[in-house]
């Protein structure tokens, strides 16, 4: 009899079980339930729209219920994914003028009395990030002077197209303009072209290196001229140190049979308030064969502010 009433209970029983037991296709969320707690600590984490504190969210919250690991996991990959969609979705119907970013820097000084000097510096910087293209345009003005007589000028202007063939390697084009009566040359023009690689690409740090041939013409303070086929190779290098803290190292380099030039520029970026940051940088350049009368190398020292969009 006991076995016979089982039976029937179980007969009863098992379409409501099999109505309210969770689909083998349905979210691993709604198959284990996560704490409150957790929970809430994961919406706001998805609702600051940084991918670093979700990150951290989830690692912890896997560590403190591991039983809701997988079903904490599920809910910020979707987070990544619909971001990634919609990034896609809105770089798709974007038009050449938008999803620039970029910063602004400026820096300058004065002095008077015993000394009558000043001197400024600007650099601009543009990235758009696209899903095959990506375009990079780089301007620079130094300008210094002391009782009345100039002592640097220096200008810069760059543009440089990128094509990714895959997530770390990338074709690049290059194009670049450079005044520096100081250096020995009224103006040189340089164009490059060759293949890039992302090294190392993480939250945290990322280290581009490109290399390829080039060509440059030199207008030079002696009056001569000089074109020549060079190697170009660059490396770019970005370091988040801190939450609002980085280090950049940018070098570049042109290695021909006549005059061959190295710089390299280092930069601290500490973040103040919003967009304004302080950043203090050191640049050096080194032209091997310049005219007489002009140094093989210079440098630069600034502290400026910058401000980011």
């Amino acid at each position: 009899m006991r076995a016979l009433t089982t039976s029937i209970l179980a007969a009863i029983l098992a379409p409501l079980l099999l109505a309210n037991a969770p689909e083998d296709g349905a979210p691993a969320e709604d198959k284990v339930p996560i704490p409150a707690a957790i929970r809430s600590m994961l919406d706001a984490a998805l609702e600051s729209g940084n991918d670093g504190d979700v990150s951290v969210v989830v690692k912890y919250a896997r560590l403190a219920d591991p039983a809701s690991a997988d079903a904490v996991l599920a809910i910020a990959q979707k987070w990544r994914n619909d971001r990634a969609q919609a990034r896609q979705t809105t770089i798709r119907e974007a038009s050449m003028f938008d999803l620039w970013s970029g910063r602004a820097e400026l820096g300058g000084y004065i002095t008077t009395g015993n000394t009558d000097s000043k001197g400024g510096s600007a650099v601009l910087d543009l990235t758009r990030e696209g899903l095959q293209w990506r375009h990079k345009f780089h301007a620079q003005a130094d300008y210094q002077e002391n009782a009345g007589v100039t002592t640097r000028e220096h200008y810069l202007a760059s543009y440089e197209p990128n094509y990714k063939i895959k997530d770390r390697v990338y074709l690049y084009g290059a194009a670049q303009y450079e005044e520096d009566r100081f250096l020995g040359f009224y103006h040189r023009y340089s164009a490059s072209t060759g293949v890039g690689y992302s090294a190392i690409k993480t939250a945290a740090i990322r280290l581009d290196v490109e290399l390829g041939p080039a060509f440059r013409q030199t207008a030079f303070t002696d009056q001569t001229d000089q074109s020549n086929i060079a190697g170009r190779g660059t490396l770019a290098f970005n370091w988040k140190l801190l939450p609002g803290l980085s280090l950049t190292q940018n070098a570049s380099a042109y290695v021909q049979s006549a005059n061959s030039t190295l710089s390299g520029t280092t930069s601290v970026n500490a973040k103040l308030i919003g967009p304004l940051s302080a950043a203090l940088s050191y640049n050096v350049q080194y032209e091997s064969m310049p005219p007489v009368g002009s140094l093989s190398t210079d440098t630069t020292s600034r502290a400026s502010l910058v401000y980011s969009f």
